[in-house]
């Protein structure tokens, strides 16, 4: 004679709120949800309920439910119903740097334009149109500003917050990331059957993207008087040049909020570290008495590596641990003024920005040769190749340093340094060694001079 059938009343928990039934029927273990107690549900119903399915269980006539069947999905979604779904599977895909760059262009570039689209509905035509909006908007936020009368615009941060900020025109480069996002996007649609082709492939749908020139700092001189704005910022001996939403601008001395400035932006510039990773670093990265530091959270595998650092960068970050108030090995290298560590986005704008604002005074008041325009963290890690490879570290290094497998950067770097003359490559050698370098551009002019009077007589 057959076992009769048993099982147990399950109860209502956070994670599962509902009254269910759990036994075996038929050799195999079976869960059956019945429903919430708001809903009417009690024990005494569900113990009712499990008498019941037992009963069919032994009789052999207990069936499982038939499986709720797969949501509908529409034949010709809009671009906001299916980009919306296609964003919630991708986020869990990809870094949290790449998911937030996707969120930022989605809600606040494509959604607006194309969010009522029927997928159908989107043509060629209809991305050279969102193309040419964002030529015409780029070149209304230019000549607004021009005229004094800067742009507000309202974004929608990570979290779903709106704010307004000044408008800034947006690059062919950004306008072209746009579409290839969008042309991502509408390839799914075309697996998935709503579309037969991709309206967003193809060269003709972006914009002309011309060659960047390239941005360094070119000489010992320059490096220096940055390094220099930095620590005056930091002891908040500078003048800032400050702006409000509406563009009026005022002069006020910096006030010491945040320090190590001029720790961060010589790791930018003397230690190559993208943004991000530099905002990242904690001080168990950071091996002063080896002189070296680690990136292990960088973009790309080749990203995570050791960094041998110059003798100049040993000598400021010890300088900057030793004026730090904490320093445990998780503790972040890099803070804000609340301690927390600064994201890329504070890097630029509250180091990088600000020191290279402080910096083109300082060389405006001097009347050296200006500095260039367009200095970014990511053109301070370019100045760090062009550094190692002026001062004589061969291609192979430059690119471990890095974190580079692709050699051409590497090749056109070495070029540009390549140029330099032998006293600027020295002088360079000279300064990131913590030496006078000054100097040797004092000892040229002088030998120089001796060498004409020899001449001459």
């Amino acid at each position: 004679m057959a076992r009769p059938a048993t099982g147990q009343v399950v109860k209502p928990t956070e994670t599962h709120p509902c009254f269910a039934l759990r036994f075996r029927a038929y050799g195999k273990r079976q869960f059956l949800t019945l429903g919430r107690p708001e809903d009417g549900w009690t024990l005494a119903m569900a113990q009712r309920e499990l008498a019941v399915v037992l009963r069919d269980v032994d009789l052999g006539t207990w069936r499982p439910p038939d499986p709720d069947p797969a949501p509908a999905q529409a034949v010709d979604p809009t671009f906001h119903e299916f980009a919306s779904e296609w964003f919630a599977t991708k986020e869990l895909e990809v870094e949290p740097n790449t998911a937030n760059h996707y969120r930022n262009d989605l809600t606040n570039h494509l959604l607006p334009f194309f969010k009522d689209h029927h997928l159908s509905r989107i043509t060629v035509s209809e991305v050279d149109r969102y193309r040419q909006s964002k030529v015409r908007e780029a070149a209304e936020i230019t000549a607004a500003a021009e005229n004094g009368t800067p742009m507000m615009v309202s974004y929608v941060d990570r979290l779903g917050r709106s704010y307004r900020r000044r408008a800034r025109p947006l690059s062919a480069r950004s306008v072209n990331m746009h579409i290839d996002l969008l042309a991502q996007i509408l390839a799914v649609a075309v697996d998935h059957g709503h579309i037969a082709s991709n309206p967003a492939i193809g060269k003709r749908r972006r914009l002309k993207v011309s060659k960047a020139r390239p941005v360094h700092l070119d000489s010992a001189e320059q490096i220096a008087i940055v390094l220099e704005a930095a620590g005056e910022l930091d002891r908040g001996d500078a003048v800032l040049d400050l702006q409000d939403r509406r563009g009026r601008t005022w002069k006020q001395r910096q006030p010491v909020q945040t320090t190590g400035r001029r720790g961060a932006i010589a790791t930018l510039l003397l230690g190559g570290g993208r943004a991000s990773a530099t905002g990242a670093m904690v001080w168990r990265d950071v091996d002063l008495a080896n002189a070296r530091f680690e990136v292990g959270r960088d973009k790309t595998d080749a990203g995570m590596r050791e960094v041998d650092m110059l003798p100049l960068l040993r000598e400021i970050l010890t300088e900057h641990k030793a004026a730090s108030a904490r320093t445990g090995p998780d503790d972040p290298v890099f803070v804000t003024s609340s301690g927390k560590p600064r994201s890329r986005h504070n890097l630029r704008q509250d180091v990088v920005d600000a020191v290279m604002a402080h910096a083109h005074r300082l060389v405006e008041e001097r009347g050296l040769q200006p500095l260039p325009l367009g200095i970014t963290p990511h053109k301070l890690r370019h100045t760090y190749a062009s550094i190692l490879v002026a001062i004589g570290r061969d291609p192979t290094y430059v690119m471990q340093q890095l974190g580079h497998t692709d050699p051409a950067f590497t090749l056109r770097v070495y070029s540009h340094a390549m140029r330099r003359s032998e006293e600027e490559r020295e002088q360079l050698k000279a300064l990131v060694e913590g030496h006078d370098w000054a100097q040797i551009g004092h000892k040229t002019a002088e030998s120089t001079s001796a060498a004409a009077e020899r001449d001459s007589g």
